[in-house]
């Protein structure tokens, strides 16, 4: 969709992008300080400590830098080494923003961009600490549109302090490559991946208000098979129970097998979503990465996150098989450009997950699966 400035309140960003040829000064001062700084790196660090979900639609901020390095550096013949580090390094090194190791620069000469735990760590003696905070960029409005995903957002506030008009263009989120693995090939033999396939993800930081809850997503399951009159395979990726990977089946039913997968580290269900026919999940971390964990064929299934507090445009990608089934309070938080935290909203203003019965959301997913060409 694509969301009319009037729509959403926000803030200008002062000037026509499509009028500004890549790689030409803006019509805006840019940063002395930071272009000078930048200027003399040899390195840079991306160092996210924070929460996955932050730190993946953050990654547009440090795709910015390196488009701008490459913009200003590539008549001087100069190579800028790129790294990552922290507990995301290996998912970040997917996305192909990381070069090949090289020897690290001297301390004056790097340049590390990450959020506020990841500078902490890493970017005291740097030349240039940039912290990647979700709360600060606004939602940017040009061309008579308005860019009120976060990726966006980060993207278009460096290309802004940096003076120069960048390549990207929406989305401007990195996708992440994938791979085989053993969890994959386990799921396959076992019949897992077959038929009508689709995951759900019960993993959420907030679960008073934004889970969806396991019997929820079973009883949507049960609605799109009966729809499509065959069996369904549920996957259930729940967080972190803090002994290890578990995986266990509940005992058949009718319409849907379920399937339990607990604690699996991220970079193994990046690998496992594109073999999924739907993606359905709470607001949170592994959900985007389930929209940017981009298959070796090329094809993405469709995500639905349900967002039920905070404003369903902020929170997304950006790219075009990631949904949104939203409450009323997201929609105003997202017509407002507010969130529920920041802005101190009471925590019983909405209904929360109840806003979605498993019927209704059934119908869209069918919807989405069906323009699938299922």
């Amino acid at each position: 969709m694509v969301i009319p400035a009037g729509a959403v309140h926000t803030t200008p960003l002062g000037y026509d992008r499509d009028s500004v040829p890549i790689g030409a000064p803006l019509p805006l001062a840019a940063s002395a300080e930071l272009v000078h700084r930048l200027s003399g790196c040899g390195e840079v660090v991306a160092a996210f400590e924070g929460k996955l979900g932050d730190t993946l639609l953050a990654l547009s901020g440090v795709r910015a830098i390196l488009d701008w390095l490459r913009l200003r550096l590539r008549l001087r013949s100069v190579r800028v080494a790129v790294r990552a580090v922290g507990p995301y390094a290996g998912l970040i090194a997917r996305t192909g923003l990381i070069t090949r190791p090289q020897a690290t620069a001297p301390n004056g000469h790097r340049a590390v961009i990450g959020d506020h735990a990841g500078i902490e760590a890493h970017g005291s003696t740097a030349a240039v600490s940039l912290v990647l905070d979700p709360a600060a960029p606004p939602c940017w409005s040009t061309d008579g549109r308005a860019h009120p995903d976060l990726p966006a957002r980060h993207y278009l506030a460096l290309e802004r302090r940096l003076g120069i008009r960048l390549p990207a263009t929406a989305p401007f989120v990195p996708t992440l490559a994938t791979r085989p693995n053993d969890l994959v090939e386990e799921l396959r033999s076992a019949g897992w991946l077959s038929r009508l396939n689709i995951a759900a993800i019960t993993a959420t930081s907030w679960p008073e208000c934004k889970d969806y809850t396991a019997r929820r997503y079973i009883t949507l399951a049960e609605h799109i098979a009966e729809a499509h009159q065959t069996q369904a395979r549920l996957l259930l990726i729940g967080g972190n129970p803090g002994d290890g990977p578990c995986v266990t089946a509940e005992a058949p039913r009718r319409h849907v097998q379920v399937l339990h997968i607990d604690g699996m580290p991220a970079d193994h269900l990046a690998d496992l979503f594109p073999h999924c026919h739907l993606i359905v999940g709470n607001d949170t971390g592994l959900t985007h990465l389930a929209t940017m964990a981009h298959g070796r064929d090329g094809g993405n299934p469709p995500v639905i996150g349900l967002y039920a507090r905070h404003s369903h445009s902020k929170w997304r990608t950006g790219l075009p098989h990631h949904h949104a089934v939203a409450t009323d309070l997201s929609d105003r938080m997202h017509q407002s450009d507010l969130c529920p935290v920041r802005d101190a909203i009471a925590p019983d203003t909405d209904v929360h997950m109840d806003a979605f019965p498993p019927a209704a959301l059934a119908q869209v997913s069918l919807e989405l699966l069906n323009g699938m060409g299922r």
